[in-house]
């Protein structure tokens, strides 16, 4: 799966992680629900180090097609409230 984080680049990302970033996903979820500021920032940047440390980095001048979007380190809540679905910002 290739990811994309907003402002950065992209990762190529092994669909076997998907479970341990949906538990962070849910968790971001509930502090958006909840408005909970600074959970939202710390999970918020637990989800975007964990994309990073698992995936492998794609070169800047790749055109590769993002199978998932996910906002900037620096996304407001109400940003990040905006992009969510009923699934989160990841599906499954």
């Amino acid at each position: 799966m290739i990811v994309r984080i907003m402002g950065e680049g992209q990762v190529r990302l092994a669909d076997s992680h998907l479970t341990e970033l949906n538990k962070l996903d849910d968790e971001l979820m509930a502090e958006v629900e909840n408005g909970d500021g600074p959970g939202f920032r710390h999970t918020l940047t637990t989800l975007l180090d964990k994309v990073r440390e698992l995936g492998t980095p794609l070169p800047d001048d790749s055109l590769e097609p993002s199978e998932l979007i996910l906002p900037s380190s620096d996304a407001t809540l109400d940003q990040v409230r905006d992009l969510l679905t009923d699934e989160g910002l990841i599906p499954g």
